[in-house]
């Protein structure tokens, strides 16, 4: 069953483009991801949003993901409420619009 996550982040002021450079040196190929984009949704704020295979496949690339996330983690801001640098969510479709 196809599966969804998505990242919150919130840089640092200046590392906008390092934030994003950072994500261009990431192998895209990891086993069962179908899409990944980058949008931005504010000043400094940014969205990760991945499209996968199944849950099985999103959480067999979690490590890989942690170590992505630590190539770039001294570029983010603390997001608050006990959050730290994320704000990920993930879970399966249960109801596909278009």
């Amino acid at each position: 069953m196809t599966a969804f996550n998505a990242v919150r982040f919130k840089v640092k002021p200046g590392q906008d483009q390092a934030f994003l450079d950072a994500h261009k040196k990431v192998n895209p190929m990891w086993a069962g991801m179908r899409h990944a984009n980058i949008i931005k949704t504010g000043e400094r704020s940014y969205c990760i949003i991945a499209e996968w295979d199944s849950m099985d496949a999103l959480g067999n690339a979690r490590l890989e993901m942690i170590k992505t996330l630590d190539s770039f983690r001294h570029m983010l801001e603390d997001l608050g409420g006990g959050l730290g640098v994320t704000d990920p969510v993930a879970g399966p479709v249960v109801l596909p619009l278009k």
